[in-house]
């Protein structure tokens, strides 16, 4: 999701609220510590040189249970963190607490703001040695097929 996407989804809502792929809700005494930018600059295995750069929200949960941010509010600071830092319409990624700091990127269900976790890949597998996968079909399985049969002159 860019960021233009959630101001405008921000802009018809009142409450926030985030939620887990598994449906777990963050809890809705959530606070957004930080907007910002963050940029990548890296070398992939592979040699080449990339840059990725994303606007970040940090999710926390403080003790401060009666605390509901309203959609009012995050529109606010996201306002605020465009002018100060001059933030462009770039895709988001959210950080949140589990285990360790987990990044996420952010979609929308039609209520609530749904984490979809990140995962990593080779951005260089066609250098690095990886094999593509292969198709694994069963002979057994095309036996209903219509292929050539000796001496049916389709070769």
């Amino acid at each position: 999701m860019k960021l233009s996407e959630i101001k405008t989804l921000l802009s018809n809502a009142d409450a926030v609220n985030f939620q887990l792929q598994n449906g777990t809700l963050v809890p809705a005494h959530f606070h957004v510590t930080e907007v910002g930018v963050v940029t990548k600059h890296f070398i992939d295995c592979g040699g080449t040189v990339r840059h990725e750069k994303v606007v970040n929200f940090q999710l926390w949960e403080a003790n401060d249970f009666e605390h509901r941010l309203k959609a009012a509010k995050l529109l606010g600071i996201i306002s605020l963190s465009e002018k100060m830092l001059g933030i462009e319409d770039l895709d988001i990624e959210v950080e949140y607490q589990s285990t360790t700091i987990g990044k996420y990127d952010l979609s929308f269900n039609g209520e609530n703001f749904v984490l979809i976790a990140k995962t990593t890949d080779c951005l260089a597998q066609d250098k690095c040695g990886i094999p593509k996968e292969k198709l694994k079909v069963r002979l057994s399985d095309l036996k209903d097929q219509n292929f050539c049969t000796p001496g049916g002159g389709c070769c």
